[in-house]
């Protein structure tokens, strides 16, 4: 990777015209500044989706969400589809259910559901550990049900069972990997991702992709190890010291590949 305008070790850095960003594309990104800047073609394609799980299968999982007096809300998605199943399902949640949230964001967001009242919301900064106290307090009187996709919420599922809460997850979303037959083919100077599913979408709508001379950009440990684990070679890499986002990385690599 370039930072500061040094060369990195067996890079060619060839000119780079057209970028392609595996995420749906922005009403205002930095990227855009960055494109017109370099005179750059730079599309946009999500490349992974989030699905609902059907109330049908849903029922499987003999989850009743009225059954639970708490819920814990990580995403707005977990919000959408929680309220989605309980109108499928025709359940009717207690107006005294507390709900506990991640972030002020997704607290905010609970507001098109229910009617907000601080003493049955409680909201953290980021992590589940910003909750601790809130949480600690309602331990024993409350069952909790954590509304989750197909990956899951690790950090928080481990927080719950190592404390000793009485919860239960229940799948109500998944993550998969977006169609884009119509895509005749990924040959573009630079591909960005920025989630290991992203990778995986590659593959699986692309099984013959070779990298060539397209230049890898990647975001985040997990991503790159899913990319290596491809065999693909990473040109452009963040987060890193002085490289705090990928808008940064690619300003870096650009300043060396397309100088005038």
């Amino acid at each position: 990777m370039a930072v500061k305008g040094k060369l990195a070790e067996g890079e060619s850095y060839n000119r780079v015209k057209t970028i392609l960003i595996s995420q749906p594309k922005p009403e205002r990104s930095p990227y855009y500044e960055l494109a017109e800047k370099w005179g750059l073609q730079i599309d946009w394609r999500q490349f992974i989706q989030v699905e609902g799980v059907e109330s049908k299968e849903f029922r499987k999982q003999r989850v009743r969400p009225d059954e639970y007096s708490a819920i814990i809300f990580t995403s707005k998605n977990s919000i959408d589809h929680f309220f989605r199943i309980c109108e499928d399902m025709r359940i009717k949640m207690s107006q005294d259910t507390k709900y506990f949230c991640l972030s002020e964001a997704i607290a905010n967001y609970l507001q098109k559901f229910i009617v907000y009242r601080k003493r049955k919301v409680f909201a953290g900064k980021r992590t589940i550990q910003d909750l601790k106290t809130a949480l600690n307090k309602h331990k024993e009187k409350e069952t909790f049900l954590m509304p989750c996709s197909n990956l899951g919420k690790q950090t928080v599922s481990n927080y719950l069972t190592e404390n000793g809460f009485n919860w239960k997850d229940a799948m109500m979303y998944q993550t998969v990997s977006s169609d884009l037959s119509d895509l005749t083919n990924v040959t573009y100077d630079v591909l960005v991702f920025f989630s290991p599913l992203g990778i995986k979408s590659l593959y699986e709508n692309f099984p013959d992709f070779k990298q060539n001379e397209t230049r890898m950009a990647i975001y985040g440990a997990s991503t790159q190890k899913a990319t290596e684990e491809q065999g693909l070679t990473i040109n452009i890499k963040a987060p890193a010291p002085d490289v705090p986002s990928m808008n940064t990385a690619l300003e870096n690599y650009l300043k060396l590949s397309n100088k005038k």
